[in-house]
């Protein structure tokens, strides 16, 4: 009896002892989950914690080179502009002196031309002294003074305008009256009370002239 008690005593304080808690090695990886929890945690706690500083050699920015590389093509487009202000200006200024030059070249063209008819008319106002110094019928020596006349102009290239009997042309007549006619078709000129001239082709004096209509 003695021998089976003895026996069955440590089994009984077996039971009765707690077991120990088992310590996890240290080093031992810890629960993903549980980690990603706690740093969440800790960043909704504190949402003011300093953010990571980053260096400041590490921030984009322009180097040394870029900025000389700038200011060097500033200067150059600068160095362009001015020379295309120049060229304008120059180029302003011979404008200026060549229409100065043509200007005078034209008022001595004008000048010389007048000079020269001037010249040309002066026989002409020979003969009309003449004719008024003579004596008697001076129908004649006007007559031969205005043929005179015509030729010097007609030299210069002033033609009269062709007006009796002609049609009507806006471009070189001007009608001052229309006239029945029942012999000559409509806008035929019948009468012209001042010819017209046109110097080298262009219209100078539109002739006046009556027009005959129909009745």
């Amino acid at each position: 009896m003695s021998t089976e008690n003895n026996k069955r005593e440590p089994d009984a304080r077996e039971e009765q002892e707690t077991p120990e808690e088992v310590e996890e090695p240290k080093g031992a990886p810890a629960d993903p989950a549980a980690q990603q929890t706690g740093e969440d945690r800790g960043a909704l706690e504190d949402p003011e914690a300093p953010a990571e500083e980053t260096d400041a050699s590490e921030e984009p920015g322009a180097s040394e080179e870029e900025l000389a590389a700038l200011a060097a093509e500033l200067e150059e487009t600068r160095r362009e502009r001015d020379e295309y202000l120049d060229a304008l200006r120059r180029l302003k200024a011979e404008f200026e002196n060549s229409r100065k030059r043509q200007q005078r070249e034209r008022s001595r063209i004008l000048e010389t031309a007048s000079e020269r008819i001037v010249v040309e008319l002066l026989p002409v106002l020979d003969n009309l002294d003449r004719a008024l110094e003579a004596e008697g019928d001076i129908r004649e020596g006007v007559r031969a003074t205005r043929d005179q006349l015509v030729d010097v102009l007609a030299t210069e290239g002033l033609l009269p305008v062709a007006s009796d009997g002609q049609p009507f042309d806006p471009n070189v007549h001007e009608a001052i009256m229309g006239q029945p006619s029942e012999e000559h078709e409509e806008g035929t000129i019948l009468q012209t009370f001042q010819r017209g001239y046109v110097l080298n082709g262009k219209p100078i004096r539109a002739a006046k002239v009556v027009v005959a209509r129909q009745v």
